[in-house]
């Protein structure tokens, strides 16, 4: 097996000191062959991880160290190593021509993303079996699905990796059994076990826990012991532990009525699970006989019924209340970060506060034009920035405003925590507002229940807390609820 020797003056040293709760992690996974680093959002993983790879080149058998991360956080990546070490990563995109020189360089650190990893699958073995490689897994819950074709192509080549480390502050990013697939590509199957239906059938937040006893209590037996079976290769430390002073985080549930005439659009798909829509022009039968299309219908509705009927010119509940928290956030010489999962009401409300300097991130938007609204928002005069989670909720540090608005919320908690944190991190001074405007009687009160029954489940499974106190927490209305939201009582 070829060894790249390390050149002679390679610096392998850390630019900057760690946190001690940084070094601590550092110091306890550092030997390992596998390990996962689940501290919350916001607590510096990146630093823990730059200098655990440092350690493997310097004192391990290591060639080289691959880091995977998503696609719009490969430059984050780079521009990490350029601040904490003297080495110059290479970069592996869907360029196979361009690839082939990096596969064929004496590189000590590669990055690329999830999807290169399944595209250059072949030439990955290959390379694997000729280099002693280590690979850390940013965002690991990408991985959540064990079933999906991605997931699987990370399974059939870890065991070629010579030490791998999986990262993420979010590991339950939506319900316990999403830890699974990420732990079993560390371990195979050691911890967890290697049968994920059986896993899940324990482990699932499913509607009907408020009304089976039995499988309630299986439930919460179940979740509880996760995380003692991941200890001793998991380091774990939250915002409240101690270990960081951050400012507090302020939560502001704010509640507004439906405007007439989306109320009578909200209850004609509740209850005649059908709507007639203006749309490009067209008048189209809207029929909504699906749960999930009925829910995604009435999360539209609730948010801005512009977004599903061109026809609607009314000022939505919300909209009225958006303008209001802007103007008072304003008015203290604070920036906002406003969050929807619609890109067309991130276009909308863009366009609306362009008098603040407004600008956006959209999935739709290119890698340039999205660090160009970054920009503008950390150095320049925008005072607002409008964004959806999926395409700015992970490796953006955003300090320099301490209030974000949920205009609306979708049902993935990964979503929630990662977006509000943006703002509640390392180097924030300020108190940081956490605004939910939500509609009173609608499918907002049914999302928000959720929401909270999937963190506290989270919280059990990640070893925050304890079966006591989550059994004086837990709330599992949400099942019965969302029988109600769809008329189904």
């Amino acid at each position: 097996m070829r060894k790249i020797v390390n050149k002679p003056g390679q610096n392998l040293t850390a630019k900057l000191e760690a946190f001690p709760y940084q070094y601590e992690a550092f110091d306890a996974i550092k030997d390992k062959s596998f390990a996962a680093i689940f501290h919350e959002q916001g607590l510096g993983k990146t630093k823990i991880a730059i200098d655990i790879l440092l350690y493997w080149l310097e004192y391990k058998e290591i060639d080289t160290v691959l880091i995977v991360t998503k696609k719009q956080l490969v430059e984050n990546w780079r521009g990490e190593f350029e601040i904490h070490t003297n080495i110059l990563p290479r970069i592996l995109t869907n360029k196979r021509g361009e690839n082939y020189y990096v596969f064929n360089s004496n590189t000590r650190i590669v990055i690329t993303n999830f999807e290169t990893i399944s595209g250059e699958k072949d030439r990955f073995k290959l390379f694997l079996k000729t280099r002693n490689v280590a690979i850390i897994i940013d965002e690991s819950t990408k991985l959540k699905n064990p079933e999906s074709k991605l997931t699987q192509d990370f399974f059939e080549i870890s065991n070629l990796f010579k030490i791998r480390i999986i990262m993420t502050g979010t590991p339950v990013a939506n319900r316990p059994y999403d830890i699974w697939a990420q732990i079993f590509f560390l371990d195979f199957g050691k911890s967890l076990g290697t049968n994920f239906a059986e896993f899940k059938s324990t482990n699932d937040l499913s509607n009907d826990l408020a009304t089976n006893e039995t499988k309630r209590n299986l439930f919460e037996t179940s979740v509880s012991k996760i995380f003692d079976k991941i200890k001793d290769f998991t380091v774990r430390e939250t915002k409240n532990s101690g270990i960081i002073t951050l400012p507090n985080k302020v939560y502001h549930d704010i509640y507004v009525d439906f405007e007439d005439t989306q109320s009578l659009m909200y209850n004609k798909v509740r209850t005649e699970m059908q709507i007639l829509l203006q749309h490009d022009e067209k008048t189209l039968l809207d029929e909504s006989t699906d749960s999930i299309k009925r829910l995604l219908r009435l999360v539209q509705i609730t948010s801005n019924p512009r977004l599903l009927d061109d026809l609607y010119c009314s000022f939505s509940g919300k909209e009225a209340k958006l303008d209001v928290l802007i103007n008072e956030i304003i008015s203290r010489d604070e920036k906002i970060i406003v969050w929807s999962i619609f890109t067309g009401n991130i276009d909308h409300f863009c366009k609306k506060y362009k008098n603040l300097n407004a600008v956006k991130i959209t999935g739709k938007m290119n890698i340039e034009d999205r660090t160009n609204s970054v920009r503008a928002f950390k150095t320049g005069d925008a005072k607002v920035l409008f964004a959806t989670p999926q395409s700015a909720k992970e490796g953006l540090t955003l300090t320099i405003a301490n209030n974000v608005i949920f205009y609306d919320r979708g049902f993935n908690l990964d979503d929630y925590l990662q977006a509000q944190d943006r703002i509640h991190r390392i180097s924030q001074t300020k108190i940081c507002h956490i605004y939910n405007i939500m509609v009173k009687n609608s499918i907002d009160i049914w999302i928000d229940q959720l929401l909270k029954a999937k963190q506290n489940a989270a919280f059990l499974a990640q070893g925050d807390y304890k079966l006591k106190k989550y059994t004086e927490v837990a709330d599992y209305s949400f099942g019965e609820l969302v029988k109600d939201i769809l008329n189904e009582n």
